[in-house]
This record gives C-alpha cells, structure tokens and sequence, in this order.
C-alpha cells in the first residue's frame, strides 16, 4: 500500500451509550473547546494579527486576480455597515442577495452581519432558470426583504421586477434597474465608517441571527433555515478541530460552490475566515465549457484543501489525466480532499488516488462527511484513510448522534451547539424537525461500519423518507441503490429516480451523460440524448451496464430489471430538479408517471428511451 502524505487530523475518542428504549447514543468524551460569539469576530481577529494577508480574491475583468486584505476587507465591511443601519435593516427587513458568488456579494453578507443583520443569499437559479418564479415568490414573501443586492442589475431584472417591490431599494456593481432606489456599491463600500458600526457589532449575541439559508424546496416550498452566530462560530470550531491541520497553516481555498448552500456558504467560507485563509473565488462549475474557468485557476492557485461534488471530481480527473501542469500544481500543497452534495463512484476515488500517486508518490487524504443546513452543516466526518467511499465518519466534538431503529435501518439525528433553532416564521415545521429529546432528525440512515468498534466510523444507508418496499415485503435502500447504480453504469448516467414501490420488481428512470455517449457515437457533437440512443455501440453500452449491475445484485431489493432512459432534464420548476442539480427520487417519479407505467407494462424492453 502507498503511503498517505501525513496531515494531522483528529484522533477521537467515543463513547456508546445502548439505551433500553433501542436508541444508542455515540459522542466524543472531550467537550467542544470555546469559541467566539460573533462569526465576524473572526474579521476583527485577523485584520488585527494578519492585516495584509489575502482574505478575498477573484479574477478581474483582465484576468488578473483582483485581492482583498483582511485589513481592507474590515474597512469595507465597516462603511458598508454604516449604510445598511441607516436603511432601517434588521431580521424582519434583511438583506437578500441575488447573484453569484463575488467578492462584493461577500463582503455585502458579512457587511450584514457584522452589524447583526440577516443576510440571505438565494440559489441563482430561481432568478435566472425559474420560469415563473414561484420559489423566489414564496421567498419573498417569507422573509420581506429591506434591500436586495446583485452583482449586475441588469442581468436580474426580469426577476427583480417581477417579484420585488419598486419601494425595495437595490445595490448593484452596475447596471442599475429602473424605477426603483439604486445604491452603487464602489460608493457605499468606501465611505466612512460611523461609530454606530462598533456600537451594532457590539450588540450582536450567539444568538443573533446572522444568515437565512434555503433549503433546496424539492417536497414544497423552500425552507428558510435560521442560522445563528452560535450555530456558524460553534461549527467551525468542530471543524477545525477535526481538520488539525488548519491550526498549523492558513487553508488557501479554491471554490466554486454556490454561497446559497451551506457547504461552501457556510462551512468553506467560514472556514476560511474562522482561520485566517485565503479564498479564491472560482467562476467556473462542473459544466461543459465552465470547467475550463476551474482548470485555469487551479493550475494558477494550489490549494491546500479542496472541495467538489462527484460530477466536479468526473471532470476534473479527466483534465489532470492529460494535463500535467494542472496535476502537479492541484497536488503541490494539497492536505485533505473532501467530496459531498452525492456518492463518488468508486473509479472517481482509484483515478484521485492514482493521480495523487503518480503526481507526489503518495496518496492524498480523500473523505467525506453528514451534515445539512440545519445542522451548519459539520456533524460528521471521516478522519481515517479509506479504501473506497462511502464512510461519512465519527460525530464531531460536541456532536451527539443518536441512531434510532427505523424497520431494518438505524435513523440518525444530532444535537449540538451548531444545530438550527429552527424555521423562520413556520414554528410547525420547526416542531416537526426535532424529536421528544431535542435531537435534530436528519432524514438519513446510516450503518456502523464496523458494529463492535464504533471509531471505524458510519457508512451512509439512505434517506428513511426515500426508502419503500417492494410488493414482497422488501425494504428498498434507494439511496444506497442509486449510487451503486451510478457507479456500475460507468459515467453513462449522471442520476437516477428508482421506482418499484409495491411492484414484484424495481426499475429505473435514469438520466444520460450526453458527454459520455457521445463519446461513444465518435464525438458526434450537438446530438441529443433521443439521437445518440438510437446509436448501436450507445445502446450496447447501456446493455452491458445493466447486465452488469443485475449480476453484481444481491437480490430483488438490490437488482433494477428495467431503465427508462430521460429525455428531459430534471425540471426546477417541478421540484425534479434542485438548484444543487441534483434529483428529487419522489418528484421525479409523480411527474413521469407515465414513464414508470411504460416500463412495468407486460413483455416490455429492459431499456427504453422517454
């Protein structure tokens, strides 16, 4: 076995506490270390010891990174705030944004919070892919925003003035929208800062609310999850305990994730303030053509830490199979590589590792955690070398797992200090999220990788509200399935929605990675999925997967009979698709009924196109 490059992480000690009731009980016996009040204290601190150091950066218009001090970053946050009090902002009037991640958007945020009002930044996509607007609606009128921000008016109007009040006044870096009060950030972000800023920050308590973070609404209309400065101050302080090796250097983070979700809105952002990094924000995704954005600045920034999504990490091993500069450069100071939003398919994890060897002659940690927007996210992590994916780890410092038998699962729920007090003015939705102990009710099973020695960590068992029974009694772990699903087709499906509830067998709507069949087709170029399928290796391909998957297939409860290959992308407006891009199993299903009639209909095709 190759040697893991050493990078100190943290060595916990649990405790298993087997309760008469069934539940069991797993924590770590040292407590949670202290940890500041306000998250922007954090800003104060390092402005103070390391005033000249990189907080912010972001390419500029010529390509050039353009860079932001902790010590500059203050003095803006500062004038900004002093503009904001006199708006009359505060958690009934807060402050939402709009746009894509951008120094501006950061420091309008923290900005907000420094002074302690809410900020709330909304996935782009219910401003700019919705058609109708009905999520950014429903957000509106949940939180009733005194101000709104946008990096370019014009690039939101359409939905700006669809949903928003003329009398909401906006902040843009350019292009102002008629008919309403526009404030110009270069002139708000360079005023001066009145002594009102200090006497705000001043007043901002752990329980202040600093941020409203939307879940993803795939059941019913998005959620605004309350984040509290305890809840954001406490997470990172889990964090950078299990991450040791933060408190010996700085992380220097190279991110494109969305500031909408609470990985990189809050854990990796706040990661990087809580230490002292620096953040390198990252225009490009993993998307054809965007990814070109995320190779260039990796071969110019060699993070320290780095955080994707599966399909992210697809992408990116491809690049670094034939690009030497971008290998070398992601490798040279990499300690730790985290991946989550979805299971990484094990030839992902080989090809990581491999280049990982090739490049440095060692491997590189690569692990994975559970958490969610009402839990900041970080509750658990995976702290030791893995094999293979799949271990979410151990609880946290301060984290309590309680694991409650489920039929044949054990659910997981958590009680911390960095857990949500709940929903913004839906006091039943709160009250359904907690059981009779407090304890926070993820929606998740897991399994102990190892039953007699709980340290091994835990291995992710599904979502308990996705999961069903087949007509024979057989409980179906779609989570589980979907990921080994994905993973035995190769990279020819990006995703899946698994049917069968109550049926003698399972089946499949799949949706295609139109890069990887075209691939196949000979790089035929502008084809579309019904085009490429028609194709004879294409459909070949699929046939070998499946038989593949069937032979590797325990039993009924394991084994999809028949795939029904999507058209149609998942839609956002339907909830199939969440503005994370990835499905919702059950939204999928009730709006492509007619689909999942088709493939249980007597002698029909173990693969068909819909």
């Amino acid at each position: 076995m190759v040697k893991m490059r050493e990078v100190r992480m943290a060595s916990p000690r649990l405790v298993m506490d087997k309760r008469a009731d069934g539940s069991i009980l797993v924590y770590q016996e040292e407590p949670l270390g202290d940890y500041p009040e306000r998250i922007t204290d954090c800003l104060v601190r390092h402005a103070s010891l390391t005033p000249d150091a990189i907080w912010l950066a972001q390419r500029g218009a010529d390509g050039e990174w353009r860079k932001v001090t902790y010590s500059q970053g203050l003095d803006r946050v500062r004038s900004i705030g002093s503009v904001l009090l006199g708006l009359g902002l505060s958690q009934e009037r807060p402050l939402v944004i709009l746009s894509e991640n951008s120094i501006e958007h950061a420091l309008m945020a923290i900005a907000a919070q420094h002074i302690g009002v809410p900020s709330s930044a909304l996935s782009t996509a219910y401003s700019l892919v919705s058609g109708d607007f009905a999520k950014l609606t429903d957000i509106r009128e949940q939180l009733t925003p005194g101000l709104l921000f946008a990096q370019d008016g014009a690039r939101y109007a359409r939905a700006i003035e669809a949903v928003f009040d003329p009398s909401t006044p906006l902040v843009v870096v350019r292009n102002p929208v008629a008919g309403r009060t526009n404030l110009l950030f270069e002139e708000i972000s360079n005023g001066k800062a009145t002594e009102a800023v200090d006497r705000a920050h001043a007043a901002v308590g752990p329980d202040t609310i600093a941020k409203f973070l939307f879940t993803s609404g795939t059941t019913g209309s998005p959620k605004a999850v309350i984040q509290t400065n305890r809840m954001l101050c406490a997470n990172q302080a889990m964090v950078r305990d299990c991450f040791a090796f933060l408190q010996e250097e700085p992380p220097v983070i190279v991110d494109w994730a969305p500031w909408s979700h609470t990985a990189s809105g809050n854990k990796v952002f706040n990661m990087t303030l809580y230490n002292g990094g620096s953040y390198y924000i990252d225009e490009g995704k993993p998307a054809p053509g965007a990814m070109d954005k995320t190779i260039r600045n990796l071969k110019d920034i060699a993070p320290t830490w780095y955080f994707n999504v599966p399909a992210g990490f697809d992408m990116l091993v491809e690049a670094m199979t034939s690009d030497a500069q971008l290998r070398e450069n992601f490798f040279r100071r990499m300690r730790m590589i985290m991946y989550a939003g979805a299971g990484l398919a094990q030839h992902t994890w080989d090809r990581l590792e491999q280049l990982a060897v090739q490049t440095l002659g060692e491997r590189v940690l690569l692990s994975t955690g559970l958490g969610a927007t009402e839990t900041g996210p970080f509750q658990l992590q995976c702290v030791e070398p893995q094999q293979r994916p799949g271990n979410i780890g151990v609880p946290a410092k301060g984290v309590v797992l309680k694991l409650v038998p489920n039929d044949d699962k054990l659910e997981a729920r958590v009680k911390s200090d960095s857990i949500t007090p709940g929903y913004w003015r839906n006091p039943k939705l709160t009250a359904e999220a907690f059981d009779e102990e407090g304890f926070y009710k993820l929606g998740d099973a897991v399994r102990f990788a190892d039953p007699d020695a709980p340290e091994r960590g835990f291995l992710f068992d599904g979502r308990t509200a996705e999961n069903f029974k087949l007509g024979t009694g057989t409980w179906v772990s779609v989570g589980a399935l979907r990921a080994k699903l994905v993973n035995e087709f190769g990279g020819l499906i990006a995703d899946a929605a698994i049917a069968g509830e109550n049926r003698e067998f399972l089946t499949a709507i799949v949706f295609a990675n139109a890069d990887a069949l075209r691939e196949i087709a000979g790089g035929a170029s502008g084809r579309t999925i019904a085009q490429l399928m028609q194709e004879a290796g294409v459909r070949e391909a699929f046939a070998a997967a499946l038989e593949r998957h069937q032979a590797a297939a325990t039993g009924s409860a394991s084994r999809v009979m028949r795939i029904m290959v999507a058209l149609e992308p998942g839609s956002l407006d339907r909830g199939e698709l969440t503005d994370k891009g990835s499905i919702n199993q059950r939204a999928v299903l009730r709006h492509r009924g007619e689909l999942v009639a088709k493939l249980y209909e007597e002698g029909a095709d173990a693969i068909q196109v819909g």
